[in-house]
């Protein structure tokens, strides 16, 4: 009896590989096919010929209408930062100088991070869904029928959109993240609004923000693509709609976490100030 149960567990034993091998195929046939996207996209960008007016519609849902959901989050996670942070240090007497780790925080990971979630979140499922529609209705297939290509009308304004419009949402949330933590460091703590902007100015640099923002213009890339990657492969109807979406939603907050490891690790990597300083007396 104990000499047979190996062999009634051998079938089992062998879907379970079979099911895991078509997943990796899967994951890496998925991988192959986004960045054939992304390639294609990137032609078509470097062409130059796509709808302005579209890019600009697009720039104006991604920006403008993302700003008033970028801005809350920044300024009231400003608010539980400096409360918290106010607490612990204010164990070893150093509680006035809140401002120097809740600006850092924020600049360098929480508020580019937190702009492109909630991006990711709203922008990256309407394009998933948009497009996603197109798909399911063949709106795509007829666009192709015209001898136009859909990379170029529907891929490509929402890319550039994105990648450009997130950077600006940063410094919103930079900005309203820092100022949300002086409020709390005066209101709550009694930290004097000067002394806490001094304690700002002098702990964050140039380079701080530069390496928090340069990371959004990946970030907002891999949102838009992610989103149209999602859209363009749907299938299935409104069910496929909703699937796409949320898929597109899951991946790109997912894709941006990553992301931001491997950038943060790039950047500290790379010595930001000294290209800073080139930069500028290159242009002086």
């Amino acid at each position: 009896m104990s000499a047979e149960a190996p062999l009634g567990d051998a079938p089992v034993l062998e879907r379970g590989i079979g099911r895991l091998g078509d997943r990796a195929l899967g994951v890496v046939n998925a991988l192959g096919e986004f960045g054939l996207l992304a390639w294609s996209s990137g032609l078509a960008a470097a062409r130059g010929h796509f709808p302005w007016r579209s890019l600009v519609l697009q720039f104006e849902i991604v920006a403008v209408r993302s700003l008033p959901i970028v801005s809350i989050t920044a300024f009231f996670t400003g608010m539980v930062l400096a409360l918290q942070t106010a607490f612990a240090l204010s164990r070893f007497g150093a509680k006035p100088y809140v401002g120097s780790i809740v600006s850092l925080a924020i600049v360098r990971e929480l508020g580019p991070v937190l702009a492109a979630l909630m991006v990711g979140a709203r922008v990256g499922a309407g394009i998933a869904s948009e497009i996603g529609s197109m798909t399911v209705t063949e709106q795509v297939e007829a666009i192709r029928a015209m001898g136009a290509d859909p990379v170029q009308k529907l891929v490509v304004p929402r890319v550039l959109a994105a990648t450009f419009a997130l950077p600006m949402l940063t410094v919103f949330a930079d900005f309203l993240g820092v100022l949300g933590g002086g409020i709390i460091a005066d209101v709550q703590y009694g930290i004097a609004p000067h002394f806490y902007l001094q304690t700002v100015t002098t702990s964050v640099e140039l380079t701080d923000v530069i390496s928090g923002i340069a990371k959004t213009f990946v970030f907002g890339w891999i949102i838009a693509m992610v989103g149209c990657y999602f859209g363009l492969r749907t299938r299935g109807g409104t069910q496929g709609v909703g699937r796409a979406t949320t898929s597109a939603v899951v991946v790109a907050s997912i894709a941006v976490l990553v992301t931001d490891f491997f950038l943060t690790k790039l950047l500290m990597l790379v010595p930001t100030d000294l290209l800073i300083s080139a930069l500028v007396d290159r242009l002086s």
